[in-house]
């Protein structure tokens, strides 16, 4: 078991809770029973610090989220392969893409088909990581959407 690939899901997961419900770290603290600064939320949203159990469930608790919904999405994550290390997306498939979840994605796509970039684009964790949040979707959620939309070419699993 990967404890740090478990600590940056974990991270990405209750900052992507925060961000669709459009708050900022200082707005989350307060929502929290006991004190904890914004600087160490940070820190657990970008698995740089482990948070107990109970620190945890208090984070679900203010983001009105389930632990077990999201530890189930983290540990989905990290022991699947549905969490590549990168994805070949066909940008030109994705700027057409019809589903609404994938709106941000293809305004981006269409943007970068229309500088004329390459009609493919390899899209490394970090980018999916971010294309995801933008489309208020998880990493995984993302990937299986481009992967059933056929605009996957090629994979490349850590």
């Amino acid at each position: 078991m990967d404890g740090v690939a478990y600590q940056r899901a974990l991270g990405r997961e209750l900052q992507q809770l925060r961000m669709r419900r459009r708050w900022t770290r200082a707005q989350l603290v307060q929502r929290l029973p006991n004190e904890l600064s914004a600087q160490a939320l940070a820190s657990y949203e970008t698995g740089t610090r482990s948070c107990t159990v109970v620190r945890f469930v208090q984070l679900c608790t203010a983001l009105e989220a389930s632990p077990h919904d999201l530890l189930e999405r983290v540990h989905d994550q990290v022991s699947h392969e549905e969490y590549p290390a990168s994805l070949k997306v066909d940008l030109t498939e994705l700027a057409t893409d019809p589903r609404p979840e994938l709106a941000p994605a293809r305004r981006w796509a269409a943007t970068e088909v229309a500088r004329h970039a390459a009609s493919t684009r390899d899209l490394d964790i970090g980018a999916l990581e971010s294309l995801a949040a933008l489309c208020g979707l998880s990493t995984v959620e993302l990937v299986r959407m481009l992967r059933s939309g056929g605009k996957v070419e090629q994979e490349q699993v850590q």
